[in-house]
Formats: structure tokens, C-alpha cells, sequence
């Protein structure tokens, strides 16, 4: 049994790699996002305004959000591998692939240093406003190429790692539970006067999620960064890798964020890429103060975006060695 579930693993992994998202493909975070926010219109007409009567109200959401995402996931997979152990493989290799969210990372934040290459800063303003949280309208070149690096260095363990580490330990459903638990935070995770109290139970689960997952990924990304480093000798005067400042920024910056997450993997990248990222952000039309991560060594490039891809998939590979020596080692 373990070792079809770790081929499950495998193989979704496998499938998000060469299929990533398509578009005419139904996604079961969509129905997720829905059940969200189907909850989210009930649930504040059944429970009072007011603080308290929105933090309640955001617990429940929390809680049957849970309930119908594991129950779901969880008697899926019973019934295919009751019925079959192979036909269970399936199901659970299907699941980890839909969940998985390399591909489409690295697609949609690749879009925008393609339309920087063909010089229209407006569709990379454009395309980087469908992958972060703030507000695009006012950035410059140097903050939209920013912004698409720190997207791909959170969700390196938001969208990735931490998604893989769930299906390794928990299964399908665990994977499934992950994601319900990130796309609440996605959605009703913020600070804002709407939030506040309703997303908060959200985003504390959120954090205490990926407390461990986000740690992992940064460790995992320094070794990524000598990686990079290593495979970039000789190709340029100046290696636009250094493993050592990876290690130098992430123990002086990982903390520079109000998630205790967040910073993490950002910290790791910016070190790495020797570049500066984060500080201060519009969202909502008001501007949050917040501190910068990593130092200057050099000025930001448009080629960065996709050195962060590069820094995010190694990162990835090194996570599937441990799965990959174990598969073999339970033949």
C-alpha cells in the first residue's frame, strides 16, 4: 500500500509538471473557492454583526469548510480503493496532481517577463495583478518584476512544498484539507475592516499549517541556491546566484513580515538572487508600511523572474530525492 501511495505522489507530481492547469479543466480549488463563498453570505446572515458575532461566524466556516472538503476527499478515496487498490492509485495520483500548483506558478508568473521581453509593461502589469494581492496600478517596472518574484518565492512553499509534504504524511486528504485550509486564507484571510474578525480563525490555522512546511521549503531552497549556483559557474562573469547570502539574509530577514511564514522563502530568494524585495505595499487603495527583505547587491532585473522559477523548481526537485530513494527502497 505504501508504495502506491508514494507513486501516487510520483505521479501527480509527473502530471503537474508536463499538464500543469488546463483551462477547460474543472479544478476542485474553484469548488472550494465556491463553497467559500456560498458559506460566507450565509453564515453573516445567521450570525449577529458585530466583532464577536463575526469571529464565531468565521470558526464555523472553518470548521464545515473542513468537514466538506475531508468528507468528500476522504470517502472518494475509501470507495476507489476499497473497490481496488490500482483504481485508488488513480484517484489519489489525480488528486495530488490538481493540487500540486508548480506549473501553473511558474506559467502564469512567466507571463510576465515575456511581456516585459517583448516591451509592453502594461500587459506584465496586467499579468502580475492575477498573481499577487495588491494593488498594480502604480508600480513601476522595478516593483511589477518584484512583485512576480516574491509571489513565486511565497507560494514555493504555499503552492508547492507544503502541498507535496501533506500528500507525503496525509494522503489525498491531506492534501485536499491543505489546500481548503489555504484557499480560506486566500480569500477571507485579511486584515481589512470586511475581514478582520471573519478571516481571522482562517488565517491562524493558516499559519500554524504552514509553520513547519514553510521552514522546510527555506531549508530546501538554500540548498537550491548552491544548486543554482553550482550550474551557473562560468556562464556569466558574475554568478546572479550565492548560496552563502541565501543562508546570511534568511537568518537576518526571515522575520520581516507579519506571517510568520511568509518571509521564509522570500528571505532565501532575495539573499540568493542578491536583490532587495518587499517593503512598503498598496492593497485596497491604503498603503501598509513593511520592512524590506534581503540588500542591494544589484538592481533588480526582469531575467530575475524566471532565476526565481529556476530556484523555485530546484527547490521542488530536491523535495521529490527523499520520495523518489524511499519508492524504491519499499519495492
Amino acid at each position: 500500500m505504501i508504495q502506491l501511495h508514494l507513486l501516487a505522489v510520483l505521479t501527480g507530481c509527473f502530471l503537474d509538471f508536463l499538464l500543469g492547469d488546463p483551462r477547460w479543466l474543472w479544478h476542485p480549488v474553484c469548488g472550494i473557492g465556491n463553497l467559500i463563498t456560498r458559506l460566507e453570505k450565509a453564515l453573516r446572515k445567521w450570525f449577529p454583526k458585530g466583532d464577536k458575532g463575526e469571529l464565531m461566524a468565521g470558526r464555523f466556516l472553518v470548521v464545515l469548510v473542513l468537514l466538506v472538503t475531508g468528507g468528500l476527499s476522504g470517502g472518494i478515496l475509501f470507495t476507489a480503493y476499497r473497490f481496488s487498490p490500482y483504481i485508488g492509485y488513480v484517484v489519489e495520483s489525480i488528486i495530488c496532481y490538481q493540487m500540486m500548483a508548480w506549473r501553473s506558478l511558474r506559467s502564469e508568473s512567466m507571463k510576465v517577463l515575456k511581456a516585459f521581453e517583448t516591451g509592453d509593461v502594461e500587459a506584465a502589469r496586467t499579468a502580475v495583478s492575477m498573481i499577487v494581492g495588491r494593488d498594480t496600478k502604480s508600480l513601476s517596472e522595478e516593483g511589477i518584476a518584484k512583485a512576480a518574484i516574491e509571489t513565486v518565492a511565497e507560494n514555493a512553499s504555499d503552492g508547492v512544498i507544503a502541498p507535496l509534504l501533506s500528500m507525503i504524511f496525509f494522503g489525498g486528504v491531506g492534501i485536499c484539507l491543505y489546500k481548503a485550509v489555504n484557499t480560506m486564507d486566500s480569500m477571507v484571510g485579511y486584515k481589512n475592516d470586511r475581514y478582520l474578525w471573519f478571516g481571522r480563525t482562517a488565517a491562524k490555522l493558516d499559519d500554524i499549517c504552514n509553520f513547519i512546511p514553510a521552514r522546510i521549503s527555506a531549508g530546501l531552497m538554500i540548498g537550491a541556491g548552491y544548486v543554482c549556483q553550482f550550474l551557473s559557474r562560468g556562464i556569466k562573469a558574475s554568478n546572479p546566484y550565492n548560496g552563502n547570502k541565501g543562508i546570511e539574509i534568511f537568518k537576518r530577514d526571515r522575520f520581516n513580515h507579519k506571517s510568520p511564514n511568509s518571509a521564509q522563502t522570500e528571505s532565501v530568494c532575495a539573499g540568493v538572487l542578491q536583490i532587495q524585495l518587499a517593503g512598503n505595499a498598496w492593497y485596497f487603495g491604503k498603503l501598509y508600511e513593511k520592512p524590506t527583505i534581503g540588500d542591494s547587491v544589484r538592481p533588480v532585473e526582469h531575467e530575475d523572474i524566471r532565476r526565481a522559477n529556476d530556484l523555485m523548481t530546484v527547490t521542488y526537485l530536491l523535495a521529490l530525492v527523499p520520495v523518489i530513494i524511499l519508492f524504491f527502497i519499499t519495492l
